[in-house]
């Protein structure tokens, strides 16, 4: 296995210099403003409209149209009881876009928070339809992108420029546009094979601890991210924790490699779940009829789907839009 400090140091070249991309130095430099400062955090503001799940609620946000300086003043927060149901709460929105909106103005004012707190900001992402809904970030002119450090939940073992790799649809949808210093993006080698890759980016996140970029859960010892933004799948698997397999069990590694995954390509590397669990916020993101009933399960634990099994330190928070959330 490679010394944590070359791991660090390769991913940082591979992020730099991907294979069939141009280099940032060249035709993407008109992508990246200069850096600008945090943005102040808002205020939510009284309820519109709730309605009761499970033990306790959820809040329903309307009219498109808004502003993202406006959101917030069209959401309030719902908590749900009990000791982990206090730290879950679910957002509603009549759109997609809106939803997209919301969530780019939560992770601004997490940015925010973290980076006057500690300097630094980690940020963990999944694929598919998620990156899509991080649009609106980029339209953001407040936040310090030098102070974010970017990693990936999961992501399949294929080349950079391949269009399975999670790498590829971040860089296009968002890293391109964005002024985030390359070497604060941390992807996979993907010249190993799942399970050395695996390895080799546990090895990378331990280095980061040992240098005080990532934190430790004191409840856990496993990483504690500051924001982990998820989308999960129809059958409810998120990451690549799939349903009924023996990865989501998995309480000992922090990246474990999956040869067999049900959806292609079947070699992946996948945080677990003591990692996911041990991040300060979680935002499950989903949007789509298709989600609806394991949205549904999963809230209301009527069944077993992979996606029931996150939770947060601080707070996880659900944004759905209106089709996914049509058989709350």
């Amino acid at each position: 296995m490679a010394s944590s400090s070359s791991s660090c140091f390769l991913r940082s070249i591979l992020f730099s210099s991907p294979t069939n991309f141009p280099s940032r130095s060249d035709s993407l430099s008109p992508f990246f403003p200069k850096n600008l400062t945090c943005s102040s955090p808002s205020t939510p503001s009284p309820l519109l409209s709730v309605s009761s799940i499970g033990s306790g609620s959820i809040r329903r946000v309307g009219d498109s149209r808004r502003k993202l300086s406006e959101v917030r003043s069209m959401a309030t927060t719902a908590s749900q009881t009990g000791k982990e149901e206090n730290k879950k709460r679910v957002e509603i929105f009549d759109t997609e876009e809106n939803l997209a909106i919301d969530l780019a103005k939560y992770t601004a004012d997490l940015s925010d928070k973290f980076c006057k707190e500690r300097g630094a900001f980690t940020v963990v992402v999944s694929g598919g339809s998620l990156i899509k809904s991080l649009r609106k970030l980029v339209e953001v002119d407040s936040i310090d992108w030098s102070r974010w450090h970017f990693f990936w939940v999961d992501e399949r073992v294929v080349p950079k420029h391949h269009e399975d790799s999670n790498y590829k649809l971040a860089y296009d949808s968002f890293l391109s546009k964005v002024p985030i210093p390359p070497g604060n993006v941390y992807a996979i080698n993907d010249s190993l094979s799942a399970e050395a890759a695996a390895d080799d980016y546990e090895t990378c996140l331990k280095h980061l601890v040992k240098t005080n970029v990532l934190r430790v859960s004191d409840s856990t010892g496993f990483p504690k991210f500051d924001l982990m933004l998820l989308g999960m799948g129809p059958d409810g698997h998120v990451a690549s924790l799939f349903p009924g397999h023996g990865l989501c069990s998995e309480n000992k590694k922090w990246v474990a490699s999956i040869t067999d995954s049900p959806k292609p390509p079947s070699e992946r590397i996948t945080f677990t779940f003591p990692v996911i669990n041990s991040s300060a916020h979680v935002a499950l993101v989903v949007c789509g009829s298709g989600k609806a009933e394991p949205v549904q399960m999963a809230l209301n634990k009527t069944g077993s789907v992979p996606a029931g099994s996150v939770s947060a330190e601080e707070e996880l928070v659900w944004f759905l839009d209106k089709p996914a959330s049509s058989k709350l």
